[in-house]
């Protein structure tokens, strides 16, 4: 089986920042799904489940709610590793579009007071798994990453041919 693109990335090389994961086409319409990778890869703790089920439901309903892109979004959720979220849109969506949209997400989860949207036993498969405060934590590291160093460029894997086998090897 071929490698899919997102495991051509070097994990041992990124960055939290904002990529481009992917651009599709469904019928007429692009799609542009964005890697908001808030943690090393391999390297810091992933953020625990508590805090990414928080930082979901909160930036999915500012995302959802946005005047300007509530339209275009198609999915925001977090990555099985814990080391960010995906952010699907509808659209050919550029970094510098969409950068702004995730860095006022990420301030408004940081700054956000009262309870976690959709967080009863009837709005929520796995309700008693929140943790606001650490969601709260992580936002504000994710903002002061947004707003001093911000990384758009993926570090990809090369794939080099094995020289008279025709094999493929990666090698980051």
């Amino acid at each position: 089986m071929e490698l899919i693109a997102s495991f051509q990335v070097d994990h041992t090389r990124i960055v939290p920042g904002i990529y481009v994961s992917r651009v599709d086409s469904a019928g007429a319409e692009v799609i542009t799904t964005f890697d908001v990778r808030m943690k090393r890869p391999n390297v810091e703790p992933a953020i625990h489940p508590n805090a990414i089920h928080s930082i979901e439901h909160i930036v999915a309903t500012y995302l959802r709610n946005d005047p300007q892109w509530k339209d275009r979004i198609v999915y925001w959720g977090p990555m099985g590793c814990l080391t960010g979220n995906y952010l699907t849109v509808k659209g050919a969506c550029t970094l510098q579009e969409i950068y702004p949209l995730i860095l006022a997400a990420f301030r408004h989860c940081r700054d956000y007071e009262g309870e976690v949207p959709g967080t009863t036993a009837e709005t929520c498969g796995n309700f008693r798994l929140h943790d606001l405060a650490m969601a709260k934590w992580e936002s504000a590291r994710y903002v002061e990453i947004l707003e001093s160093s911000p990384c758009f460029e993926y570090p990809s894997v090369e794939r080099t041919v094995v020289p008279g086998s025709g094999a493929l090897f990666h090698d980051s």
